[in-house]
Order: structure tokens, then C-alpha cells, then sequence
């Protein structure tokens, strides 16, 4: 699977052949979402399947997200020539093959043995661009190496300690990222009844914190290198991994350090993308982060048209959580978003079937998007509007 052209031509009728042609194929990869879920559950562990399946509290947030699809509906426009469609769109200067990003997820090692490789690898194989988690398996140069020449951002989780913050942020400038993504409503870990119930979290265990143990700045504050004291650094990063006294200031510190564009992820209050845009910030994610952070919060996509008005076309809009077929994403981007953020359904094939298992979902999603815009009369992403839906 090679990137894909700018043109997408009949994308997706190509994709359904290739389906259909493999049905002789010993060993054939799922097709729908909840196939792959499926597979992915039944190889891994109560542990690692509930720190990516599981949600906040009751799962309301959850389950808000994907029910707040179900109230708008598509409005199919009929005889408009579709022949030739085009899911390109540009985003933050570069022109992107498709309105997708791979959003980041953190401690991708308990899903699989290559971690964030196998994705970075799948993401760059189809142009798309990877968003590396700080609190990631492989160090973000590692991911960097995986992933060549293909677009990449960094996701900055907010610590208690300023010197690692920009020493997490030089590394991504040297490193390739193009953008920079503060996370802002995980200050503190959400109630996830599910990782408690198991006593399981992976930092504990020394996974996903491979950016803190080869920092020069975190290593600074070590009575010993984790080589010789891994507890010791494990218990270091506990302490400064979360900042509940992160503010508007703290981030303004954050762009200060930073050529890159940043943007902030996390943001359902219109209140809020007004102050981070009046802060600088050069895009937002509209994201409850997948419903694992406040239970009973608002649906992230009942929150994007307000989020797209208070912005008034100032930056990028993009969305998060929730996403999981092509019609998921013409809604999202009829409300006003730039482009989405896809998260648990590539872990899910990254669990079951490696690089493989993502390239070929995202293929399948990019698939599904290219077909429904064509049933729904529109040629292109830039054709894409509000009047492509309607609340039920």
C-alpha cells in the first residue's frame, strides 16, 4: 500500500475490489470496526484491553460521543457528477491526502511489541500525518526514525517542571514534528473505575515513559540514571507527570518555547477556544479525550459547532473522539472541522494484526469517506458543509 495519490479517482470502488478479490485468502483482516475490536480483545489482557477500551467513571462520556452521531443525519444530494472525488485538504501549510490524523495514544507498548513504530510506519505509508503521545513506548526520535520523511506532530502533555517541557520540545523540533499538541484536560488522571478495579496502570510497570528516561532534563533530577535505579525514575516521573496548577499562563510559556505551531486538545467550551485563541495558539481539537477523562461530560461532537462559532474561522478546528466510519467523519467536517482525529480503532488493529492491521484500517476508512462523499453528491473536501447534515 503506497501513499495515496491527491486525486482519489474511485478510491473507495478500488478498496471494494481488493476486498472482494482477497475472499480466497487463508488469513483475511477485518473489515468493520467492531471486527477488529473483537480481535483485539481476544488477545490482550483484562489490563491492557481496559486501559484502552475503558472511559471514565460509569462510561457516559463514552458513549455520549458515539450517541451524538446518531442525532445528525446525512443529506444525500442527487445527478451531481462525482465521478473524480479528491479527499485532499490542507492543513497547517502542508497538503494532506485525506482529512485524518492518527491521534496520539500513549503506551501503545502493552498492545504490541513495536509499540508506536508499527502505526508511525502505517501513518506515513498512506501520507497521513502520525501525533507521537509524550507518553509514548518509543522515544519520540525513535518514532521519528520509523516514520521518514512522513508528517508527524508532537502531543505535549502539560508537566509540573518547565526544564522538561522544553527539553520535550527541543527534541521534537530536531526530531522533524511539525506541530505541537498540548493536551489540556488531562492535569490529572480521570476516576477509570476499570484500570482501578484491575490495579493496573502501565507508568508503574516502566512502559510508556521511554521520552522522560532519555531526557537530559528529567535525568538532571535523578540521584542515579534510571540504568541503575528504574524504580527511582519511575516514582521521578509520577511526580511530574501531572499538573493540576496548569493555567492559560502555562501555556503561553509553552508557545514561547516553541517555533512550532501549536495547538491545544481538549477543548468543548466555547469560553475556552476563545481565551486560546486570544492566547496564540495556532489550532484546536475539539476532544473530551475518547470520554476517559469526565464522566457525564459533553459529547465531543455536541460541543464542536459551538466551538467552530466561537472561533469564527480565526484557526483549524479539528475533532476528536468518536470516530469510527467514513459517514463519522463527513459529519465532523460538515460541523465545521477542519480535519479528525482517529484514536481507539487503530489501536484495535494495531493489537490484532501489527502495521498491517492499521495501514489496512485506515485504508478502509479513507475507503468509506471517499464512497459516502460520493453518494452524498460531493466531490471534495472543500465542498463539504453544514448543509450535508441535519439534527434529528
Amino acid at each position: 500500500m503506497s501513499s495515496l495519490p491527491s486525486s482519489q479517482g474511485n478510491f473507495g470502488l478500488q478498496a471494494q475490489v481488493e476486498i472482494y478479490l482477497s475472499a480466497g485468502q487463508a488469513q483475511r483482516l477485518p473489515v468493520s470496526v467492531d471486527r477488529w475490536r473483537e480481535q483485539a480483545r481476544a488477545v490482550l489482557s483484562d489490563g491492557p484491553w481496559w486501559y484502552v477500551e475503558g472511559g471514565a467513571g460509569s462510561g457516559a462520556t463514552m458513549a455520549a460521543n458515539r450517541q451524538a452521531f446518531d442525532r445528525w443525519r446525512l443529506r444525500p444530494r442527487m445527478l451531481r457528477d462525482v465521478a473524480q472525488r479528491d479527499l485532499s485538504t490542507e492543513l497547517l501549510g502542508r497538503r494532506l491526502p485525506a482529512p485524518v490524523l492518527l491521534a496520539p495514544v500513549g503506551v501503545l507498548s502493552v498492545v504490541h511489541g513495536e509499540a508506536e513504530r508499527a502505526p508511525a510506519r502505517a501513518a506515513a505509508r498512506l501520507g497521513l500525518p502520525f501525533i507521537a503521545s509524550t507518553v509514548s513506548s518509543v522515544t519520540l526520535e525513535g518514532i521519528a526514525e520509523a516514520m521518514g520523511d512522513g508528517p508527524r506532530w508532537f502531543q505535549l502533555y502539560p508537566a509540573r517542571d518547565r526544564e522538561i517541557m522544553a527539553s520535550l520540545i527541543r527534541r521534537a523540533e530536531a526530531a522533524g514534528y511539525e506541530a505541537l499538541v498540548v493536551t489540556v484536560d488531562t492535569t490529572m488522571l480521570g476516576w477509570r473505575e476499570h484500570d482501578l478495579e484491575n490495579a493496573y496502570l502501565p507508568f508503574l510497570l516502566g512502559e510508556g515513559i521511554a521520552n522522560y528516561l532519555s531526557d537530559p532534563a528529567f535525568r538532571a533530577r535523578l540521584p542515579r540514571p534510571p540504568e541503575e535505579d528504574r524504580e527511582g525514575a519511575i516514582l521521578q516521573f509520577l511526580q511530574v507527570f501531572v499538573n493540576p496548577s496548569f493555567t492559560w499562563d502555562e501555556l503561553a510559556f509553552i508557545r514561547s518555547q516553541s517555533r512550532l505551531p501549536v495547538l491545544v486538545k481538549g477543548i468543548t467550551h466555547p469560553g475556552d477556544a476563545r481565551q486560546a485563541v486570544e492566547c496564540g495558539v495556532q489550532g484546536i481539537i475539539v476532544s473530551n479525550h475518547g470520554g476517559r477523562q469526565v464522566d457525564g461530560a459533553v459529547a465531543a461532537l455536541d460541543a464542536l459547532p459551538e466551538v467552530v462559532e466561537a472561533v469564527a474561522g480565526r484557526v483549524p478546528v479539528l475533532f476528536d473522539s468518536g470516530i469510527r466510519r467514513g459517514a463519522d467523519v463527513l459529519k465532523a467536517l460538515a460541523l465545521g472541522a477542519r480535519a479528525v482525529l482517529v484514536g481507539r480503532p487503530y489501536v484495535y488493529a494495531l493489537a490484532a494484526a501489527g502495521e498491517a492491521g492499521v495501514a489496512r484500517l485506515l485504508r478502509h476508512l479513507l475507503a468509506d469517506l471517499d464512497l459516502t462523499m460520493g453518494l452524498c453528491g460531493v466531490r471534495s473536501v472543500a465542498e463539504i458543509d453544514g448543509s450535508l447534515v441535519t439534527r434529528v
